[in-house]
């Protein structure tokens, strides 16, 4: 069987979708004082401004679950927690247990909480008795279900206030994860100065150290503040599709079906576009694969790839006698995966957009990103070797 570049284009549009509907929702509670910066914190670290669409659905007369269609992100948002009226910290408390109590016994670990973030303002300069008594009554309750939580300090426009704030939290040896300051967004101090920046990285790792394995996936394709998350989970999914492709030649595959490959290779390149959430349209995914296997139009692919990357790819072994080998179909897989991978990093970092992958200028870049990752020599003039 031979593919075109259009046939293939459509099937990674299908294998990403399949991801994504593969995705187990991630659940968040964030719960802190009124003006802490919640939303900033939340809108900041996800791929989606979540926080910034209506009020969400009630789940209890205090607390509001905040989702949007098709990405796979809840958060449990709390009312800012008050010493007194409708919102007392009592009430407050008896919410979120019942919320917890009811997730958990609902049997379905989808819907059960993940994490817990508390937020303190580090301009408070406070840590209330309040606060303490509410944090050691709800870590009696989460300690029943492993469940963790984290202190987020926010609005840490100051790091020296911010740490002195975390060392008088942890003072208390309260059983939490660990106590993070976090400036969610660069703040202007003045025409001179703006504080950048920090900590949503950090909190990230900290955050991926304690939920369950089965939604590591999910957090790291929806958060959008550490690529090495992405890039783990990247390599994870190239080293799966390696050895997939490795079985696949563990009988030597006649060159003639060296299109055998290409589904394996279509859904590794599905798997790595989710791993990294970037949303792409076909045109989109049409000039990747152009700009990188050197397939246009109708040309058929199978061989063409396999033919392109065997001359390309250094020890990656020989089509001896007409076949392919389970290292050789290894190899190249590895080395298709990893180029992708270096051009999702590219498109993360700001240094190529989702637009430029389809203009000239940006198949260009593709291009030299494709090279360079493949190791191949540079014509005398310094141009990158056409694929062909």
């Amino acid at each position: 069987m031979e593919y075109n570049v259009n046939d293939v284009a459509q099937k990674i549009m299908e294998g990403i979708q399949k991801e994504y509907n593969g995705f187990e929702t991630v659940n968040v509670m964030v719960l802190g004082k009124t003006g802490v910066g919640k939303s900033t914190l939340i809108n900041n670290m996800f791929n989606e401004k979540i926080s910034d669409v209506g009020v969400g659905k009630p789940i209890t007369r205090d607390i509001k679950k905040i989702k949007l269609p098709g990405f796979p992100l809840a958060i449990y948002d709390a009312p800012g927690m008050e010493l007194g009226g409708d919102f007392n910290v009592d009430k407050l408390l008896n919410s979120v247990i019942d919320v917890i109590d009811n997730q958990v016994k609902g049997g379905d670990i989808s819907n059960a909480i993940h994490c817990i973030w508390y937020c303190i303002s580090t301009p408070s300069h406070r840590f209330e008795q309040t606060e303490i008594e509410f944090l050691k009554k709800l870590l009696c309750k989460t300690e029943e279900y492993d469940l963790h939580v984290i202190v987020v300090l926010t609005q840490s426009y100051s790091k020296k206030d911010a740490k002195i704030l975390k060392q008088e939290i942890e003072k208390e040896n309260l059983h939490i994860v660990n106590v993070v300051p976090v400036l969610a967004e660069n703040y202007e101090i003045d025409d001179e100065y703006t504080a950048k920046a920090y900590g949503l990285d950090r909190l990230s790792i900290v955050m991926n150290n304690v939920i369950p394995e089965t939604v590591k996936k999910t957090f790291a394709a929806i958060q959008k503040v550490n690529v090495d998350l992405k890039i783990d989970l990247a390599h994870k999914i190239v080293a799966s599709a390696a050895a997939l492709a490795a079985a696949t030649g563990a009988i030597p595959i006649p060159f003639s079906d060296a299109a055998a490959l290409v589904p394996e290779q279509i859904a590794m390149i599905g798997g790595i576009t989710a791993a990294f959430g970037i949303s792409m349209d076909q045109g989109t995914i049409m000039a990747l694969i152009s700009s990188t296997i050197g397939a246009t139009g109708a040309t058929v692919l199978g061989k063409t790839i396999v033919a392109n990357l065997i001359k390309l790819i250094p020890c990656a072994g020989n089509v001896i006698g007409g076949v392919i080998s389970g290292a050789t179909a290894a190899a190249l897989t590895t080395a298709l995966g990893e180029a992708y991978i270096a051009i999702m990093v590219m498109v993360c970092n700001g240094n190529l957009s989702v637009e430029d992958l389809s203009s000239d200028s940006g198949k260009n870049e593709i291009n030299r990103i494709f090279c360079e990752q493949l190791k191949i020599d540079r014509q005398k003039n310094g141009d990158t070797k056409e694929l062909e």
